[in-house]
């Protein structure tokens, strides 16, 4: 499908809440600018996730802690005009909702009036159930994040599975349920035994979107530039690699290069070859 014929429905924050009866299996990818969001907008995936990684994949940051509101709200809002037909989840970043909940309801507005995103996320378990429930009230959808939170990866000890013993598990899923509780229409679950992924998921009634959390989950995301292949880096063990665009675009790339340096670009054909008289 093209861009002028794509017929695909805007998924609603009520259709995420019914997809746990429903058993529709709903997809999310990442997405922080606008060009590829017109490309995931013709895809048949039903949800962005404008994230805080954003700072580490758009911007060379070491981790997500130094994102701010602003950076948040120019990527939300050129993501949202390349993918009407998507629905898209804005990241609250750290130390935009962990000093007050006035604090946290007020950026939460920001990123829905400045942004234009349809709901908010956050990190953090039983410990931001009053922050959620807040920012529920105050008439936004919240999506909740537990598990790996790369916001709080000093306090984690690095980017590690969460949830191996029975004592952290039963914590998981006591986090999902005030969560829940709280208000939220789904929770992100990272990186966690897929065994824990699914009991997590089985335990509440709302979706859980599972990253690393195995095939239970209600629903799955990955980062787009993991799963496009685009770092040379190795990925995480979750991840699968759908494409190996960097290889592409460093071929493409050098190929222009060759051709630049041999004269063999531009040809006639992409140049303008107008006449005038007078000018030989």
């Amino acid at each position: 499908m093209n861009g002028e014929t794509n017929l695909k429905k805007k998924i609603s924050i009520i259709d995420v809440k019914k997809c746990k009866e429903t058993r529709e299996k709903y997809s999310m990818v990442t997405g922080y600018d606008y060009t590829t969001a017109t490309i995931i907008n013709e895809s048949s995936i039903n949800m962005i996730l404008v994230g805080d990684s954003l700072g580490m994949v758009m911007m060379g940051y070491e981790s997500t802690v130094p994102v701010t509101m602003e950076e948040m709200i120019h990527h939300i809002r050129a993501v949202v005009k390349g993918a009407p037909q998507t629905l898209i989840v804005g990241d609250l970043p750290f130390g935009s909702y962990n000093v007050s909940i006035e604090q946290a309801v007020a950026n939460a507005n920001r990123l829905m009036k400045e942004g234009g995103c349809d709901c908010v996320k956050l990190e953090g378990g039983s410990e931001m159930a009053d922050v959620i429930q807040a920012i529920v009230r105050a008439g936004i959808p919240v999506v909740g994040h537990i598990g790996l939170t790369p916001q709080s990866i000093s306090a984690l000890g690095g980017y590690k599975v969460q949830g191996k013993d029975y004592e952290a598990a039963e914590k998981l899923v006591s986090d999902a349920k005030a969560i829940e509780a709280a208000g939220a229409f789904m929770v992100v679950v990272e990186c966690v035994p897929a065994v824990v992924g699914k009991l997590i998921t089985d335990s509440i009634n709302i979706p859980t979107m599972g990253i690393g959390a195995g095939v239970d989950c209600d629903c799955q995301i990955l980062i787009l530039q993991d799963m496009m292949g685009m770092y040379a880096d190795l990925a995480p063990k979750f991840v699968k690699k759908y494409a190996s665009l960097r290889e592409v675009m460093v071929e493409a790339l050098d190929t222009f290069h060759s051709e630049v340096r041999d004269k063999s670009f531009p040809t006639e054909e992409f140049s303008y070859n107008t006449k005038i008289e007078g000018l030989e």
